[in-house]
């Protein structure tokens, strides 16, 4: 093979090998960077990207699909777009432009920048180098110059830096946030959301702007002339002035993501009144710092005390009297008069700050237990103290305060937070009286005075909390931990009243017990009781009946007896007569017979007359006789019958209808006759 051909095939294999060194494949998301090797112009010192034909990076971008650029005056290096990940964002570095004003962080934007994928339009229409003011958003995909433009994202950084040291990095692909001063959790979009159950907002930070004004920590969007505007209408009130300060500017400035409409708007640097509030932020973590704080909340029995450190000058409300502080109404420096009641509030606490005040009533317990509804009690203690005698008690106590909604702002404004009421004010008032009285009293005093005691401390409180705008409701001794020695003959004492008191229980429940006997047998006697008042009223029913029948009967007999001693009267009046009569007849008979026949012979006949008419038994049980003859015999007979009182007369009427002669009667007359006769002793027949 001659030379000539070696040649020739050496040119081609050379021209093969330059052609297919100048020909690049790019791919669908990349983009080829040109670097010209071999030029007559210089690039600017500050400028890393050629426009018109300068050696070095060219500004032209190669897209997807094969491109020649002849080897070895060109270098193709091949870069993938700039893609951003949902949930992130892409911090734009630009490294072309004009440099930033003196005391600038970041470079102005304007609108025609756009996606900063025109690097012509941006370095025509003023495009500055630095960090970019807008973000790329997530979802971004986009082919940027890869020198002209760095953008760091949380999990790869795009571009090819020209700082020595970040080059450097480069070569190795260890370029990472933390290499630009970022902590990847930075380059995520800010969301503000509820955390842990508690309800957040986003105080912001800015890193670039004006100064603030001498005097001003928090920058508002034009200061607080709205509210020295609102202040000269009178029928303002505090509930539309706190309305106007807490309602957000941040529209102003789509909440601090168009960092360019803030500045323009006056924003400035540090600390922002306004805060922002739940939601999706995409901000630059060079511009912007947001740091999550609980949101205010105001419970229901509460009001929030306000303090604020920024607004208008001071202006007192509260009149010469009060001495303790400046209460002024809402926009200016001080205690804002009127609290914030029951709701949610997003409030930036480090330009405001809120004391909660609860509204309900409060107790607070000295004693090692704590309240559940708050801990406001926590520091405090059973109190200690020492009686007249040396004895040492520890006393469990019970203090119930109040404070108003309305003079709640006082009450901060005099003690400054309620921790301070209960642990300074309280605390000293109420242990310093309780040691007090108790260092006065005897033991065995303090212990049955105990309710003097209590009220005597409530008037005592309630006097001394009345100063500082708060009510007491009510002090109460829990328990009282006594001395052993003095526990000991206390319950000594106490066992013996129990014991008096268990017997005198005993005599009562003995007579309740005989009350008890008493009234069961009572009751069980009820239907006895009942029966024999029935029978008592039937009995009486009875009596009643009877006594008039008695009486109508006694009456009747009365009537009738009457009536038969009428007749009888009359019958007697009559035999009487009659008997007259024939007496007198007798008598004059019997006289003219003893004329005629003697004295005695007429005695004898009318013996035999009484005789026959008497029905006499004459024959004599034992015959006697005589030398008299049988007559003597008859008249001894008779004469002994009359003596023994044997002769008995018919007691019945006789057959005749007439009254025989009583016994009695004819007894005596006879007896008379017989005596006579005896007188005599003359023989019966002479």
């Amino acid at each position: 093979m001659s030379v000539s051909t070696i040649v020739i095939l050496v040119v081609l294999a050379l021209i093969a090998y330059v052609l297919l060194k100048s020909i690049h494949k790019i791919g669908p998301a990349e983009v080829g960077l040109v670097n010209k090797r071999i030029g007559l112009r210089k690039l600017k010192d500050d400028n890393p990207v050629a426009f018109r034909g300068e050696a070095g990076y060219q500004a032209t971008l190669l897209m997807p699909g094969l491109r020649v650029r002849i080897w070895p005056v060109f270098g193709v290096i091949k870069f993938p777009w700039v893609q951003i990940p949902a949930g992130e964002i892409g911090v734009v570095i630009a490294q072309v432009g004009a440099p930033v004003p003196i005391g600038a962080k970041s470079a102005e934007f304007r609108a025609e920048f756009g996606n900063f994928s025109n690097l012509q339009g941006f370095l025509s229409g003023g495009g500055q180098k630095g960090v970019q003011r807008p973000v790329l958003p997530p979802g971004t995909l986009v082919p940027l110059h890869p020198v002209a433009f760095m953008v760091i994202g949380s999990r790869q950084v795009f571009g090819l830096p020209v700082a020595p040291e970040l080059a450097h990095m480069s070569r190795g692909n260890t370029l990472t946030p933390e290499s630009f001063g970022l902590d990847p959790r930075q380059l995520q979009v800010v969301v503000i959301a509820p955390s842990s159950g508690q309800d957040v907002v986003g105080i912001v930070t800015t890193l670039e702007g004006q100064p603030l004004e001498s005097g001003d920590i928090a920058s508002r969007l034009g200061g607080f002339q709205d509210i020295e505007v609102m202040e000269q209408q009178p029928a303002v009130t505090d509930a539309e002035l706190i309305d106007t300060l807490l309602g957000s500017k941040n529209d102003e400035h789509n909440n601090y993501q168009d960092f360019q409409k803030f500045l323009d708007a006056g924003g400035r640097i540090g600390l922002q009144h306004d805060p922002i509030q739940y939601g999706a932020y995409l901000l630059n973590p060079f511009l912007v710092r947001v740091d999550m704080v609980p949101m205010l909340v105001v419970n229901q029995g509460e009001v929030a005390v306000i303090k604020g450190f920024v607004g208008l000058p001071t202006l007192d409300t509260s009149g010469s009297e009060f001495k303790f502080g400046s209460i002024v109404r809402p926009g200016h420096r001080g205690i804002w008069q009127e609290p914030l009641r029951t709701g949610k509030y997003p409030i930036n606490p480090r330009v405001y700050a809120a004391e909660v005040v609860p509204t309900f009533i409060l107790t607070l317990n000295w004693s090692t237990s704590n309240s559940q509804a708050h801990d406001l009690d926590s520091r405090l203690e059973p109190i200690i103290g020492k009686s007249r005698e040396g004895f040492v008690f520890t006393i469990d106590l019970q203090v119930q305060i109040h404070v108003s909604d309305t003079r709640a702002p006082k009450v901060i404004s005099m003690v400054g937070t309620m921790v301070n009421l209960v642990n300074e004010v309280l605390q000293s008032a109420v242990g310093n009286h309780f040691r007090n009285t108790l260092q006065a009293l005897e033991a065995v005093q303090f212990i049955e005075t105990r309710q003097a005691v209590q009220r005597a401390a409530l008037e005592a409180v309630t006097q001394y909390l009345a100063a500082y705008e708060v009510e007491t409701r009510g002090v109460y001794i829990q328990d009282v931990v006594f001395p052993e020695e003095l526990v000991e003959v206390l319950t000594r004492r106490e066992i013996a009243n129990q014991e008096r008191a268990t017997f005198v229980e005993q005599q009562k429940a003995e007579t309740a017990r005989i009350e008890t006997e008493k009234a069961k047998g009572t009751a069980d006697m009820q239907s006895q009781l009942a029966s024999s008042a029935v029978s008592v009223d039937i009995n009486r029913n009875q009596a009643q009946a009877r006594e008039a029948q008695a009486s109508g009967e006694a009456a009747y007999v009365r009537l009738t007896g009457e009536a038969e001693a009428d007749k009888l009267r009359a019958i007697g009046l009559a035999e009487a007569k009659a008997t007259e009569a024939l007496g007198v007849a007798k008598a004059t008979g019997y006289e003219a017979q003893r004329e005629a026949i003697g004295e005695m012979s007429t005695a004898l006949v009318a013996v035999a007359g009484a005789i026959g008419e008497g029905g006499i038994d004459i024959m004599p049980e034992v015959l006697v006789t005589g030398g008299g003859g049988s007559f003597e015999g008859l008249a001894a007979t008779l004469m002994q019958a009359l003596r023994n009182g044997n002769l008995t007369m018919g007691s019945g009427p006789r057959s005749d209808g007439s009254t025989p002669v009583r016994r009695t009667e004819l007894g005596e007359a006879l007896a008379e006759t017989a005596q006579e006769v005896e007188a005599t002793e003359e023989p019966l027949g002479s």
